[in-house]
């Protein structure tokens, strides 16, 4: 029988029609663990703004979106020429690689993120792959240099350095300092900080601050992971204001829809929900990661993002058809990150009840 889509492994997390064919059940039946969004949201201050400004879809958007760089401008306290929104990150990931195809190469951390290998190849980039070493990160610490000097590959100067921090799918963070020093070195500087705003601002490594005195530094952010606002597709890159007429001509009008614009506007402005967010991530993941580590077979990572990456001595496909069919949960295998192979999964930080259902249900299927 040839495949038809609802069969195929998905490549990202939060396929939940696959997941119900498996679990044989309907999608809304479904516990998922595998897309790395909070489950705070959306927060009622954007539901209650879309809900005023729904006539907005029967206009266009303002070309320039003036009243969301604005706002993200305060939220960062930038100036708004170094900001453009984008249709989720990932369509400003693509800008990005455009311009790191025009180097000699691009030295690229795996295991990556799979968008960034669409990014690049859509371009016909030169990629160096730059592999971590897993095992030494179990313990949680990484000498993210020494990865870099191990490559034989041309001069830094010459090239182009794409990352993210929190990385993913560790969940590690890279220090501040070591990115400074990169930023010294290579001629183009992608900076991947999708999960960053789920750290309290005493912990971030947020290199956005370092635009303005680094041109050849481009920061990606995200609003649907922390906001819960995956289906709205609305991001934001920051770089130099050069950098980004240069996009704004290559890209398609209107790129971000009316509602999302009001939806993101809103968010940002909502302190209380950012400060609940990061208390819920600081007791909920500290609470999983206790039961997870006395669970046979199982090495979670301490990662700071709202995710955990966990070495398995199960198959991690395998655990992930157990977990649907026994207990209807869905969590992500790492298929789509090859270096990791199939002994690794990753799962969302959700609520305490949800957490501990799914240590419940992991405690089931690695015992029976």
């Amino acid at each position: 029988m040839e495949d038809t889509p609802s069969h195929i492994r998905p490549v990202h997390g939060g396929n939940l029609d696959w997941a119900a064919q498996i679990a044989g059940c309907s999608p809304l039946a479904l516990l998922d663990f595998s897309a790395s969004i909070s489950p705070l949201g959306p927060p009622p201050s954007v539901l209650t703004a879309l809900t005023a400004n729904l006539g907005e879809v029967t206009r266009y958007p303002t070309p320039g979106y003036f009243r969301l760089r604005e706002a993200i401008a305060h939220h960062h306290h930038l100036d708004p020429a170094y900001l453009l929104p984008g249709n989720g990150a990932a369509e400003l990931l693509t800008w990005a690689g455009r311009d790191l195809a025009q180097l000699e190469a691009t030295y690229l951390f795996t295991p990556a993120f799979g968008d960034y290998g669409r990014s690049l190849q859509a371009f016909n980039a030169h990629i160096i792959p730059s592999p971590l070493p897993l095992e030494t990160a179990l313990s949680g610490y990484l000498d993210w240099t020494s990865v870099l000097d191990q490559n034989v590959g041309p001069d830094p100067s010459r090239c182009g350095l794409l990352l993210n921090t929190p990385h993913n799918p560790t969940g590690l963070l890279i220090p501040l300092e070591t990115l400074h020093d990169w930023l010294q070195q290579f001629a183009l500087v992608v900076v991947d900080e999708a999960f960053m705003d789920f750290l309290p601002p005493a912990e971030q490594t947020s290199v956005v601050n370092l635009v303005s005195q680094f041109p050849n530094l481009v920061v990606l952010r995200s609003l649907t992971k922390f906001y819960s606002l995956p289906g709205l597709r609305v991001g934001y890159v920051v770089a130099s204001p050069e950098r980004l007429q240069r996009w704004q001509q290559w890209r398609d009008p209107w790129s971000v829809n009316a509602l999302a614009e009001v939806a993101a506007i809103a968010a940002l402005q909502d302190t209380d929900f950012q400060q609940a967010t990061w208390r819920w991530l600081s007791n909920c993941k500290a609470a999983l990661l206790e039961p997870l580590n006395k669970l046979p077979g199982l090495s979670p990572l301490p990662g700071k993002a709202n995710y955990l990456l966990i070495q398995t001595q199960y198959p991690g496909p395998d655990l992930q058809v157990e977990l649907l069919q026994r207990h209807r949960i869905l969590v992500r295998d790492c298929m789509s990150f090859p270096e990791l192979g199939d002994r690794y999964i990753r799962i969302a930080i959700r609520s305490q009840a949800d957490n501990q259902q799914l240590v419940t249900a992991l405690a089931d299927v690695l015992t029976n």
